[in-house]
């Protein structure tokens, strides 16, 4: 039986400890939030915060989260509590089809709690280990700097540069 605390709450699980932590969350839990992308930790679909740290449950075993805290999308805001960032994210309409966005919002959310004002390029590395298949990066972007409160647009000019 493995014990650790899921959005503020103290449960248990007698799955495999070798289980990824996505699917004890997502099958035992019942917690739909997260998505599974790739399997080997390299997209981001997966995001939770594990301690406070953005990480990739799709290769983290359930043995790993024992004792410690895990925060899902579920626990970072709900619809009528809304995070920041959550807010950002429908206020700028971030998403187009919306599966990697609970993962890209963790990431985001991670990176502000240790960084309240990041920069254009700080967010960039940050947030560089989520895809979008969409492509709405310049959105992505725009809302962690908007939550920043750098209320930064996107700048034409900046992406030449790079």
């Amino acid at each position: 039986m493995i014990e650790f605390t899921l959005n503020g709450k103290t449960v248990r699980s007698d799955d495999d400890p070798s289980t990824p932590l996505l699917w004890v969350v997502r099958d035992t839990f019942k917690l739909k939030g997260s998505k599974f992308g790739c399997g080997a930790g390299l997209c981001g679909a997966c995001t939770m915060h594990i301690d406070g740290d953005a990480s990739r449950t799709c290769i983290t075993p359930l043995s790993a989260v024992a004792g410690r805290n895990v925060t899902t999308i579920e626990g970072l805001g709900t619809p009528d509590d809304m995070h920041p960032l959550q807010e950002a994210w429908v206020q700028l309409s971030v998403p187009q089809c919306g599966y990697c966005q609970s993962g890209q919002i963790m990431s985001a959310a991670s990176l502000l709690e240790k960084n309240p004002n990041p920069s254009s390029t700080e967010v960039d590395a940050a947030m560089s280990g989520n895809i979008c298949r969409c492509g709405c990066y310049v959105r992505i972007k725009d809302a962690v700097l908007q939550v920043a409160g750098q209320n930064l647009a996107y700048n034409a000019a900046e992406e030449s540069k790079a």
